[in-house]
């Protein structure tokens, strides 16, 4: 995304958070204080969101020295970063600049634990992420699990058409939906669609699906279907991708079904942010 619409995003942000102005800081902390505060890392993990952060600190005036860059390895303990300025107006931006900082760092670093553990058994299935992002963050979170070296799937929903169970309830059958995409859709979108029985996987295959979700699969159900495309002589050509319920338990056995794309929902809507916090550690008094 360029710039200038990150900058306009992490404004609205911060709006939200200040109201009509910081009550604590303007009560208690004089306008003419200069310090520096370091942004320092409690646990380990990926980093993600550091320019971001350090785009919120600039829009705001300070001063920013990144010890690190997105997708590097953090240690615990490990400065991140070091903000220098008006005090105020670091305390003022601190909690903003943390929330972002500790969601997209959990993000990354639990999508790059997936991608690594793929790595272990050889599989060439991606980690993908869904549209279960936080309104408003969708960008951010879909920036983390990329950084975290997942796929993001879908940003949009003008990306591809994706055909899901609601749309199917309305058209009748899966087959039918996308035969209907076909037709009223631009060659240039994708188009998948999510069947919940193997009996429909051959069928919307021939019908023209680019890729095929198979929803709430068991690794052994999904391992059958991608043998089947394969015997159909079919598999060249489609993806196959399985969602619902996979964790980091049942990961590898999906993997080993020797399916395409492994879309994990909890990746965004609960991933366990990453403990940072700021500390101011320096105060530069006004000459008299």
């Amino acid at each position: 995304m360029p710039r200038k619409l990150v900058e306009e995003q992490l404004v609205h942000f911060l709006r939200e958070d200040i109201g009509q102005g910081d009550s604590t800081t303007t009560a208690i902390i004089p306008t003419d204080i200069t310090v520096t505060a370091k942004v320092i890392a409690k646990e380990t993990g990926i980093a993600a969101g550091i320019k971001e952060a350090a785009i919120l600190a600039q829009l705001m005036g300070l001063k920013v020295k990144v010890n690190i860059i997105d997708g590097e390895e953090i240690k615990n303990r490990q400065v991140l970063m070091h903000i220098t300025g008006d005090a105020q107006t670091i305390l003022t931006v601190e909690r903003t600049l943390l929330n972002l900082l500790s969601r997209m760092c959990g993000i990354a670093t639990a999508t790059y634990k997936l991608v690594k553990k793929l790595e272990v058994v050889e599989s060439q299935a991606k980690i993908a992420a869904t549209r279960k992002t936080a309104p408003g963050l969708s960008y951010f979170d879909k920036r983390a699990i990329s950084i975290g070296g997942g796929d993001t799937h879908r940003l949009h929903l003008d990306d591809m058409v994706l055909i899901k169970d609601n749309h199917i309830a309305l058209i009748g059958t899966p087959v039918d939906a996308v035969k209907l995409a076909k037709k009223n859709m631009s060659f240039s979108k994708k188009v998948e669609v999510e069947i919940t029985d193997v009996k429909d996987l051959l069928q919307v295959a021939r019908a023209g699906a680019d890729i095929i979700m198979l929803d709430n699969f068991t690794p052994e159900e999904a391992y059958k279907a991608a043998e089947a495309l394969k015997n159909a002589k079919l598999s060249h050509n489609i993806l196959l991708e399985v969602s619902g319920g996979i964790n980091d338990e049942t990961l590898i056995e999906y993997a080993k079904a020797k399916v395409d794309i492994i879309s994990i929902g909890s990746l965004t809507h609960s991933t366990k942010a990453l403990d940072i916090s700021l500390e101011i550690t320096k105060k530069q008094t006004p000459p008299q």
